[in-house]
């Protein structure tokens, strides 16, 4: 069974988010090949669905424990030096920058890397020059390498299969570093037509019905249940406290652009005082920043924890949002990134979501360059384009991880 789930796949590299959903795939796959068994063997009457219950769901919170106590012994090993993968990178295109930033800043994937190699020295980030691509056989001679990594522009084919060719008669583990932009912009799958491999541009996949359906049932069902069992309770809560401490109305609700570029309200718990500008006289967007006065005391710690964007579980149930999907942006700032960010409005070819992939990497709070709202669109658009219902599940599990864990980057 765990080989059609995948369960024990090596994902060192991978959030902790996306191990889980693997373990809750594979217990669905369980609990129907157990219920299964026990129907055509005629054991129903001896093991009740109860006992078949709580089985299930013990092993799986068992799988899941066990699999985060491994992740932090390994992690516990990599602070101390150990169980590194050492890396040579080729190349220095934004990728390439983008990989050493990540290495160096989330330690915990397990790569180190030594240096890099280029026909010129021009990589700004912080890393070893080996010399140009004709050096590459003798560093991979002279140097404990694990991996190599090719970050140079898709159009040079002959070099990188020059360099590929190279790590192969070396015995060097070789991966594709490909510039996000260039594969975010059209939905692609490989295939193969006899040898050949094949690019294939494909449609969006909740173009499907089937999947818009799956999409906007679990919508429904999520949020009814959110209300149910958190929201009955705790909004009361949120809205005392709100105020108590400020004058002003209990919710914010701010015009955005939604599915297809509709306008829809977005519903917020207030968090700043009231008649607070969202524009400032020369008519930019004044995003919200560190230590901003207009935020209240009780409004900062709802920013933190992400308790602000609670009531747009509304705006799910009215079907203008999503649970998981990009975050809606207030329309001064979609006025002003169109121009500046490359595939700025497709962003809108799908509905809006009240957590993204963008924020549970990231990319949330203000962006202070066209730059840093370019890395957050590029995940909206590998979300748009490679969207799962696991996926989903993913990011659902990473904004609860991130809640509890803190995210600097909300304020």
């Amino acid at each position: 069974m765990s080989i059609f789930s995948k369960l024990y796949v090596e994902r060192r590299s991978n959030k902790f988010s996306e191990e889980i959903v693997f373990v809750i795939y594979h217990t669905i796959l369980f609990s129907v090949s157990l219920s299964s068994v026990l129907f055509f063997l005629n054991l129903n009457h001896k093991y009740s669905s109860r006992f078949v219950i709580i089985n299930v769901i013990i092993n799986a919170l068992l799988a899941i424990l066990t699999k985060y106590a491994f992740r932090k012994k390994i992690h516990a090993a990599l602070i101390k030096g150990n169980f590194y993968d050492n890396v040579l990178l080729i190349g220095s295109t934004d990728a390439a920058i983008n990989f050493i930033e990540t290495v160096q800043k989330y330690y915990y994937y397990g790569y180190k890397c030594l240096g890099y190699i280029d026909d010129s020295d021009k990589l700004s980030a912080n890393c070893h020059y080996f010399g140009g691509l004709d050096k590459l056989h003798n560093v991979l001679i002279n140097n404990n390498i694990d991996e190599v990594f090719i970050a140079l522009p898709t159009i040079e084919n002959d070099k990188i299969q020059s360099c590929i060719d190279i790590c192969d008669a070396n015995r060097i583990k070789v991966r594709i570093l490909p510039d996000l932009t260039d594969y975010t912009s059209s939905s692609i799958y490989i295939n193969n037509i006899g040898m050949l491999p094949v690019v294939n541009i494909g449609h969006l996949p909740l173009d499907r019905t089937e999947n818009r359906l799956l999409k906007r049932g679990f919508d429904i069902v999520f949020a009814t249940l959110f209300f149910l069992i958190i929201g009955i309770w705790m909004f009361p809560l949120i809205a005392f406290l709100i105020k108590i401490s400020s004058r002003g109305p209990v919710f914010f609700k701010q015009e955005r652009w939604g599915h297809n570029n509709k306008r829809i309200l977005c519903y917020k718990f207030r968090s700043m005082i009231k008649d607070s500008k969202d524009v400032d006289e020369e008519g930019n967007y004044n995003q919200a920043f560190k230590n901003d006065p207009r935020i209240t005391t009780i409004g900062r710690l709802l920013r933190k924890t992400n308790l602000d964007e609670l009531p747009q579980f509304w705006n799910v149930l009215i079907g203008n949002m999503s649970v998981v999907g990009p975050r809606p942006h207030p329309i001064p700032l979609n006025l002003a990134s169109m121009q500046t960010v490359d595939n700025y409005m497709l962003r809108h070819l799908v509905i809006p979501g009240i957590s993204g992939l963008a924020q549970v990497n990231g990319c949330r709070g203000e962006t202070k360059t066209t730059e840093e709202m370019q890395r957050r669109i590029n995940f909206d658009l590998y979300y748009i384009h490679r969207w799962t219902f696991w996926l989903d599940m993913q990011i659902i599990i990473q904004t609860v991880v991130n809640i509890i864990r803190g995210d600097q980057n909300a304020y």
